[in-house]
């Protein structure tokens, strides 16, 4: 296995005829989210920076586009036993509105230090909240006991073809308005937590350039996914990391979107909480977006020069907006 070898070869892997399938079943229920370019963010980069705002997506982030894709698909029955899943909040409120909107009872697993404005979200979308410490509880484990409980159907956030197709439609509508911009994305920088955003864009993105170089954005200390893509095998981060990237902070990358983002990415990069705390201040001035750090994190490594975007044509997923508002005023201070 190793970066060039046959995505064929991924069991249960979706292609692109499944997000395109996809982009069908979410269409007239997500925003198909503008693709935007700055020239001020050009001249601090040195090149041509196409910015995907997902934080104008329902819900404030991409996860509702594979909350949409595997919930809708649900049998009346399992619609009736309802869902369950485990977020640290932007895949939580997307299951929440998804099962609302489909009549569904949702429960969510969330940590107990949760963004306030993440977790009053997930409930004004008539979801239950089930809080869990980071530290001493598994939310796996709190998941699955709740579905043996009452029959729920997990929705993981990331380890699933449909959650993974449906965030692949994000790369699908990039490959579409890159064209209309007359652009050839030379790389892609998309934020990574367990790795379905960015496995679903790399199908469809390689689909149609099959030449980019995609890479994942980690926060400093919470880089599992850069660090396996380099020894091959499904790294864990050291207890104890800190970060203020709350939608990003996993301990170790999925097994089916490992397998997928090892065949297809060129590798990952890391980013301090700093620097990202100064693509939140750019974003907001340059491009009058609201970025919660988790997504900011890849403009801010196109800003910090943690990869040099110098002559090339650079795709940016800003993946979420959904941040409090104490914690936003003083990053963008």
């Amino acid at each position: 296995m190793g970066p060039g070898s046959p995505l064929s070869e991924v069991l249960d892997a979706p292609g692109i005829a499944d997000i395109k399938d996809a982009a069908s079943r979410i269409k007239g229920y997500a925003v198909y989210t503008p693709l935007i370019e700055s020239p001020a963010i050009n001249a601090l980069a040195g090149g041509r920076i196409l910015i995907k705002a997902e934080m104008l997506q329902r819900t404030g982030a991409f996860k509702f586009r594979g909350a949409w894709n595997r919930i809708s698909r649900l049998s009346e029955d399992e619609l009736k036993r309802g869902v369950v899943t485990y977020s640290s909040g932007n895949h939580g409120q997307a299951v929440a509105a998804a099962a609302s909107l489909l009549g569904a009872p949702a429960t969510i697993v969330m940590p107990a230090d949760a963004p306030s404005m993440k977790t009053e979200s997930t409930r004004r979308h008539g979801a239950t909240i089930r809080p869990y410490d980071r530290e001493t509880e598994s939310r796996e484990d709190i998941c699955r006991e709740i579905a043996g409980r009452n029959g729920a159907v997990i929705v993981p956030p990331f380890d699933d073809p449909l959650i993974i197709a449906g965030q692949g439609t994000v790369g699908l509508e990039i490959a579409a308005q890159a064209a209309l911009l007359d652009a050839k994305p030379d790389m892609a920088l998309v934020p990574c937590s367990g790795g379905g955003l960015v496995a679903g864009c790399a199908i469809a993105l390689t689909e149609y350039f099959p030449d980019i170089a995609i890479h994942t954005v980690e926060p400093d200390g919470f880089d599992d996914t850069a660090r396996s893509l380099v020894s091959g095998r499904r790294e864990t981060n050291h207890q104890g990391a800190k970060s203020f990237c709350d939608a990003l902070l996993v301990q170790t990358p999925g097994r089916l979107t490992f397998d997928i983002n090892s065949r297809l990415l060129a590798g990952g990069l890391a980013v301090s909480d700093e620097d990202t705390a100064r693509a939140m201040a750019a974003a907001f001035a340059h491009l009058k977006l609201v970025a919660e750090p988790g997504g900011a994190i890849a403009l801010a490594a196109v800003l910090s020069g943690a990869i040099d975007c110098r002559g090339k044509t650079v795709v940016v997923v800003c993946s979420g907006g959904n941040v409090d508002s104490s914690l936003y005023a003083k990053a963008i201070r």
